[in-house]
């Protein structure tokens, strides 16, 4: 029996099998009148626009023809309408999004458009592809935040700017004249907000308007002429994920009257983005998998034409065969046919015998040759990393602290792969724009936090170097201790101590953490996190600016001490200088305006940013949030305008049932005030902020830590009057630069 009567015998006892299974209940079908299109859009089912043509409500399409011509699909279940584009069944649907805009006249006055400063999008069942979308700002004074609604605590956004048409560059999004950034997995809903800064004044000749959008990244390229003409565009395309019901694969084939993939030949894939699953035709079918008979054999010897002779296709497949008189595997590609021979015998045996054996040695000894340069090239890699990363620069920084009790230990890739289980998804602990950082046990059974960042700046190795060797000294009970580093991978990683109870912030906003968060502890954590930044910015050589200090950066334990975390942003000051001119860096809400305008960095921008968390602490406020009034929504401006208009005594006797407390409330908003002064020479020193603090912590007598001079370290030090370590230089360079919990610059009124 030749290779076809095989398959073919093979292919009907499988179908016989098949038919003598039991069958149970199926889930919806279409009725064969059912419309396979609305407008120029073909609906492919399970979408429907009937609930007779629809698998369930989830995928009823609006078809207006009432009020448009020619007629419009629309998502359904959504307050505004949503227009739909295209529909696969790969899981995709592309959707119109309007794109928010910010426009000025000559005379800096606002021009109102119909899409004015924000654009949202609200689904119900759908999500927003975090792999093929963008969040997109365009203009060259423009600021664009994004907001999920859903997801708690997502806020992004960047700055694009540029002074005149010809610094762009066509086709790139790199912070000149447009900017991009991602959005997260699992998002249903956006709200996009769009300022400027000096309301276009200085590039009104060729760019009025600033844009914010999130938009299909392959259908959007940016080029000089959007600086104008972009508001001649009303939409953009937006791509949604798919899926059906909540269920995974294994879980829908366990109850057969809801599991969608009908078609006999179809396979089922859990949803990347979000719950549910999709089903997709078996390998050599083709059609619609979500209907019975859906699955369509594809005929090979038709559409690709495999044989050198004779093809015959089979379900899911085809077969080549030679015509009696030759032999060969028939295929194009392969022996083909050939005449068969006279008198091969044993001897086309032994041949083939021969070559056998020989190419199975070829490929055992060409296998050991390639795992062995596999090896070699792996560990000459590790090396050129563990080189380039300024490896024996630190070996030679750490050989000076030999005799301290413990200095920074410095890891290889094994060590911390083993920690983290290979970098397991389940140990990731935080994620955001720099980078991901996983918990990790080391086998000395000590548990560690390990920051793998993204990106990688050659030209900061001897920097990155100084500061692991500084920061590793630092030995202070309120500022996270730097354990090691690994420098054998592209970028290095940084091995910290773990902080098991987490951010301040997560104790300030979460509503069932807030009622147990008094203030005695609210004071308590202030003033450590004070004294840990006096500490840096007087007690260590050279100084550290932190530069992004905020209640996310602020860790407690399981005493409620504080802990000042998160140093890839900091900056060491030299010795001799007063200020330093850098790239401008932050969060929303945070940032010091005067180091936004001018590009230097002091001791004072740090000042600035703890102010807010003060704030934060004082009235449980977030540092910026949409669900403020428009001019509320920066903290620290809402917080110096109550302050001036005395509403903050109605905040505090809301939470605070004594008057000796909403005296101490009354004394740290006054200090909170005085950080938050627009110009950095007004405000206090950290030194200043730490003293005044602790003397407000110590004005009740009600806690045991009152008559114990718990901060003795941090007294010696404050009290010392060393200079303030800074620096000047003449360059100003500003840059919108992201962070691990989404760091946008914030919307300051600066007319």
């Amino acid at each position: 029996m030749g290779c076809p009567e095989i398959l073919l015998v093979q292919f009907t006892l499988l179908a016989a099998m098949l038919a003598a299974k039991p069958t149970a209940a199926a889930p919806p079908q279409p009725k064969p009148d059912c419309p396979s299109s609305c407008g120029n859009l073909s609906i492919p089912f399970p979408f429907g626009t009937t609930s007779d043509c629809s698998l369930n409500p989830s995928f009823l399409i609006t078809c207006n023809d009432t009020h448009y011509n020619p007629t419009k699909p629309f998502v359904p279940k959504t307050d505004d309408p949503i227009e739909i584009l295209d529909i696969s069944l790969d899981g995709l649907m592309r959707v119109s999004s309007f794109v928010a805009r910010d426009c000025y006249n000559q005379s800096g006055i606002r021009v109102s458009t119909d899409y004015d400063r924000t654009s949202t999008l609200v689904l119900t069942d759908f999500f927003i592809s975090n792999t093929l979308n963008k969040f997109t700002a365009v203009g060259c004074d423009t600021v664009a935040v994004v907001q999920d609604f859903e997801l708690e605590n997502y806020t992004t956004g960047c700055l694009s700017v540029c002074d005149r048409v010809g610094s762009v560059v066509n086709g790139s999004c790199s912070d000149r004249g447009c900017c991009q950034t991602s959005i997260p997995q699992g998002s249903r809903d956006f709200v996009v907000a769009v300022t400027s800064m000096k309301n276009h004044s200085t590039v009104m000749d060729f760019n009025p308007c600033g844009y914010g959008f999130v938009v299909e990244e392959t259908a959007f390229s940016f080029s000089s002429l959007d600086l104008k003409d972009l508001q001649k565009r009303e939409t953009v395309p937006v791509v949604l994920d798919w899926a059906v019901g909540n269920e995974t694969c294994e879980e829908a084939m366990k109850n057969s009257s809801n599991y969608a993939c009908q078609a006999s030949r179809s396979r089922c894939y859990n949803s990347t983005n979000g719950p549910g699953y999709r089903c997709l035709c078996s390998s050599g079918f083709q059609g619609n998998p979500y209907l019975i008979d859906g699955c369509q054999d594809i005929n090979e010897c038709e559409t690709s034409n495999p044989c050198n002779k004779t093809c015959t296709n089979f379900p899911g497949s085809f077969a080549c065969s030679c015509p009696e008189g030759f032999e060969g595997d028939g295929m194009k590609n392969g022996t083909g046919c050939h005449l068969k021979g006279q008198s091969r015998g044993s001897t086309l045996i032994n041949v083939a015998l021969g070559t056998s054996i020989g190419l199975l040695v070829l490929v055992l000894g060409s296998s050991w040759i390639y795992w062995t340069m596999k090896k070699r090239k792996l560990i000459k890699l590790r090396e050129n990393f563990f080189w380039k990363n300024g490896g024996f620069m630190l070996q030679q920084q750490l050989s000076k602290y030999e005799g301290s009790a413990e200095t920074t230990r410095i890891f290889t890739i094994e060590d911390l792969k083993k920690a983290t289980n290979n970098y397991d998804h389940s140990r990731v602990i935080g994620q955001g724009g720099s980078g991901t950082v996983y918990k990790g046990v080391l086998t000395d059974n000590r548990v560690v936090a390990i920051k793998k960042s993204k990106i990688s700046d050659q030209s900061q190795i001897e920097q990155f170097i100084n500061e692991v060797v500084i920061l590793s000294q630092i030995n202070h009970r309120n500022v996270v201790k730097l354990l090691g580093c690994c420098l054998e991978t592209e970028v290095p990683l940084l091995v910290y101590e773990f902080i098991e109870n987490g951010t301040l912030f997560d104790h300030i906003h979460n509503e069932e953490r807030a009622a147990l968060f008094s203030w005695e502890i609210r004071i308590k954590i202030a003033v450590e996190a004070a004294g840990a930044l006096a500490y840096l910015h007087s007690a260590t050589s050279p100084s550290i600016i932190h530069r992004d200090i905020k209640s996310t950066n602020i860790l407690l334990d399981n005493t409620y001490s504080a802990r000042v975390s998160d140093f890839g942003a900091s900056k060491l000051v030299p010795l001799d200088s007063t200020q330093i001119t850098t790239l401008v860096q932050g969060t929303i809400g945070y940032l010091d305006p005067e180091c936004f305008r001018s590009s230097q960095l002091t001791e004072k921008s740090d000042v600035y940013s703890f102010g807010v968390v003060l704030a934060e602490l004082t009235i449980g406020e977030k540092a910026f949030s949409f669900e403020r009034p428009e001019k509320d929504r920066n903290l620290a401006m809402y917080f110096v305008s109550s302050v001036k208009e005395d509403h903050l005594l109605k905040i505090f006797e809301d939470r605070v049932g004594n008057e000796e407390k909403i005296e101490q409330l009354k004394e740290v908003a006054k200090l909170t005030k005085r950080c938050l002064r627009v110009k950095g020479e007004e405000r206090p020193t950290m030194k200043d902020v730490a003293i005044e603090l602790e003397g407000i912590l110590r004005m009740t007598e009600k806690h045991p830590w009152v008559n114990v001079d718990l901060y003795a370290e941090e007294t010696l030090y404050l009290l010392d009057d060393q200079s303030l370590h800074t620096t000047d230089n003449n360059s100003v360079t500003a840059m919108y630069a992201s962070k691990r919990d989404h760091t946008i610059m914030p919307l300051y009124d600066w007319q």
